[in-house]
């Protein structure tokens, strides 16, 4: 996304500990302060939007830019540089439990029948943003392309940052609304939001989305991901996590 300022990353902070989200209530608080500042005070405005640049420091999923007036979308990485992939050098290895394993460029995968959703993005630490359209490649074609033995159970996640890592059980990744996005607001998804191509798990909290995506393999059991490792639950349905990870119905 050309128009993007991003804000390069200092030394990666741990998230906040599990159950304490980033003062989650001061900030939405904080928020709707703001939005009165919008109409009747520039100056309080001015704050809020000081207020959430420090935020989104603290913020893994790098959300907190995406607010209004919050300063635009702010660059966030664990590793302390990524590496760009395009079409020429992008890979996207597909192995495992599988019998067929395959190696995808970018042309394979937007060769491919593509879906688009229209869903609300949510953090973790409290801030959501509405009607947030990704295209992409249902994860579950790949994982049919490939296919998957009857031990598998679970799908691992690499990146090529080197350091990013998620999980999904098989069932959570052959839902219709998980896919290996290319696009992202209409634009094709730019190196600061995970490009070229990234995960997107529509019904769980946006850490689940893992950037840089460069590998799915097919395994018999979750295991943890990065942030799972640090705190996070495994299981991260929106509204359902935190200790209370049951499956939504829809």
């Amino acid at each position: 996304m050309n128009s993007e300022q991003p804000e390069e990353p200092g030394t990666p902070q741990p998230p906040p500990e599990r159950g304490t989200p980033v003062g989650r209530r001061v900030l939405l608080g904080t928020i709707g302060l703001g939005a009165l500042g919008v109409v009747a005070a520039p100056a309080l405005q001015h704050a809020l939007e000081g207020f959430l640049g420090a935020a989104a420091e603290k913020d893994p999923t790098g959300l907190t830019g995406l607010l209004p007036n919050g300063g635009g979308f702010r660059y966030y990485s664990v590793a302390s540089s990524v590496p760009h992939r395009n079409a020429t050098n992008y890979r996207l290895t597909v192995d495992g439990l599988v019998d067929r394993p395959k190696t995808y460029t970018l042309d394979d995968l937007r060769a491919l029948p593509q879906t688009r959703l229209v869903k609300d993005v949510q953090c973790v630490t409290g801030w959501r943003v509405p009607g947030t359209p990704f295209e992409g490649v249902r994860l579950s074609r790949l994982l049919d392309a490939a296919g998957v033995r009857s031990t598998a159970g679970a799908v691992r996640f690499t990146c090529f940052d080197g350091t990013y890592t998620e999980s999904l059980t098989l069932d959570q990744a052959r839902r219709s609304d998980v896919l290996v996005a290319l696009r992202m607001q209409d634009k094709n998804i730019g190196h600061d939001h995970g490009g070229p191509v990234r995960l997107y798990v529509a019904p769980m909290y946006f850490y689940k989305s893992a950037k840089w995506l460069s590998g799915i393999t097919v395994t018999e059991d979750v295991k943890p991901g990065y942030w799972e490792d640090r705190g996070y639950d495994v299981d991260a349905w929106v509204g359902h996590s935190n200790g209370r990870d049951d499956e939504p119905t829809s």
